[in-house]
């Protein structure tokens, strides 16, 4: 009796648990036959850098002992004005020795400012000198596929990231219409 209760049980339950999964919609996946596949590509802008060198005229300073000419030079001449400005003994020393160090500093800028633009004082020198611009430049990249596939007698279309060969792996739900 205990047997014959378990098969009724069985034979009623089984369908009862199942109808519920049914009635919610069931999943499971198919293969679909792709029928139509088109890469899809998109403009990439980017910059790239070039480098352009030329040969240019350089000047080089020369590093020679500076002359002491200059500075003496502005230092006597200066001692002797500021000698010749002072009335009194303790003015001429003053003024001789102030006159002397201004005079020597005015002598030495003179003299730098002539080495400066003095060409015997220079050697000139060819260097290459480069500079970098950037050029835009744009090339075609695959953004995805347009596929197309059949199913069920019916065509349908999607996009993917990459080429999905003869077949399509397609998930196919069940749901009852309302």
């Amino acid at each position: 009796m205990l047997n014959l209760r378990a098969k009724t049980v069985a034979k009623f339950a089984l369908p009862a648990l199942l109808v519920p999964s049914l009635a919610l919609g069931a999943t499971s996946y198919d293969r679909a036959r792709v029928v139509g596949v088109t890469p899809v590509y998109e403009t990439v802008a980017y910059e790239v850098p070039v480098e352009q060198c030329r040969a240019e005229r350089v000047r080089y300073p020369r590093h020679e002992r500076a002359s002491v000419t200059g500075p003496l030079l502005g230092a006597v001449i200066g001692g002797a004005i500021g000698n010749a400005v002072g009335h009194k003994k303790r003015n001429k020393q003053v003024g001789t020795v102030v006159g002397a160090l201004l005079g020597g500093s005015i002598g030495a800028d003179i003299a730098r400012d002539h080495r400066r633009h003095d060409r015997r004082y220079a050697s000139y020198g060819t260097e290459q000198v480069c500079d970098v611009s950037y050029e835009l430049q744009e090339e075609q990249r695959l953004s995805h596929y347009d596929v197309r596939y059949v199913y069920g007698g019916e065509t349908y279309s999607t996009r993917m990231n990459r080429d999905p060969g003869q077949y399509l792996r397609v998930r196919v739900s069940v749901r009852p219409a309302e």
